[in-house]
């Protein structure tokens, strides 16, 4: 008997590499509509099955990439949403749209989280109007490329630290007067944590840095209940990518990487739904690696 059916998808084909040569610079943050191919968030494959039932859940960075697919995964296993985001907002709006398509709420909040007063206004926000919070994912980050440490201004990377760690210092404290136990925050790390790219210096120390904020706040809120784990992905194609990179190297974007190709959104989707909810009870100050197969011991 033949291991797989006619009518079963191999999942090996289900993702390509697909061709990036017309992907031209963008403006920093990028927008979706930037995007040259268009990117996967699971608008139309992912399914939920009521793991998040009832739950209220904070995004950063909801609007477009990683943050949106983990929206549309969330709304869909059961949680209502706050979409963080800067300016981005017709791509925070799409977002929206497909929180509400699945029968949840979702709630809109632009601005700058490098700032701790919007922080604070991000989280009280939510217990405003969610009624609570159980899920912190801090999501949203910062980058530039680089060639020349010389080329990296102190305004620069005042600003990669104070949107990726400041913010997450930040929001973690303004949630854990709200967070019950069985709650759970969620960082996203990187594959720069262990393999840290030359070009993106600032970037991959914030990466470094989340992962041990993670691995301590896990520790000292396991007596509270509140688990604080961390994703690292490795290459996913999101807006950030054309804004932030050459273009040369947005061409062949995720090819180094074992599995030849750059990830899609979506397939980060599963192990964020996994950390948020209680299959995941015996997880905390872990970091579940993404990453198409880079090793990263």
């Amino acid at each position: 008997m033949s291991a797989t059916s006619d009518n079963m998808q191999n999942p090996v084909d289900q993702f390509e590499q697909p061709p990036y040569e017309n992907q031209e610079k963008v403006p920093v943050p990028g927008t979706e509509a930037d995007l040259t191919p268009k990117a996967d968030h699971g608008e139309t494959s992912y399914k939920g099955s009521g793991k998040l039932t009832g739950r209220k859940a904070v995004i950063t960075g909801g609007d477009s990439g990683i943050g949106r697919a983990v929206a549309i995964a969330f709304a869909r296993e059961g949680a209502d949403v706050l979409i963080s985001y800067l300016n981005e907002h017709e791509d925070a709006k799409e977002t929206a749209k497909y929180v509400e398509e699945a029968g949840r709420k979702a709630v809109l909040v632009p601005g700058d989280i490098s700032s701790e007063e919007h922080c604070k206004s991000i989280i009280n926000t939510a217990v405003q109007e969610l009624g609570g919070l159980d899920i912190l994912v801090n999501n949203a980050a910062y980058q530039m490329s680089h060639d020349s440490l010389q080329e990296l201004t102190a305004e620069e990377l005042d600003r990669t630290f104070r949107t990726n760690i400041y913010a997450m210092f930040y929001l973690c404290q303004a949630a854990e007067p709200h967070l019950k136990p069985g709650s759970t925050v969620i960082n996203t790390s990187s594959v720069n944590a262990y393999k840290p790219s030359p070009i993106l210096l600032a970037y991959a120390a914030t990466k470094g840095a989340i992962q041990n904020f993670t691995a301590s706040l896990g520790q000292l809120w396991a007596e509270k209940g509140i688990r604080v784990n961390c994703v690292a992905p490795g290459p996913i194609w999101t807006p950030l990518i054309p804004s932030t990179m050459p273009e040369e190297k947005v061409k062949e974007f995720g090819q180094s990487v074992p599995l030849k190709r750059a990830g899609q959104p979506v397939e980060l989707s599963a192990v964020y739904v996994l950390l948020a909810s209680q299959d995941s009870s015996f997880m905390t100050s872990s970091t579940v690696q993404v990453t198409g197969g880079t090793p990263t011991i």
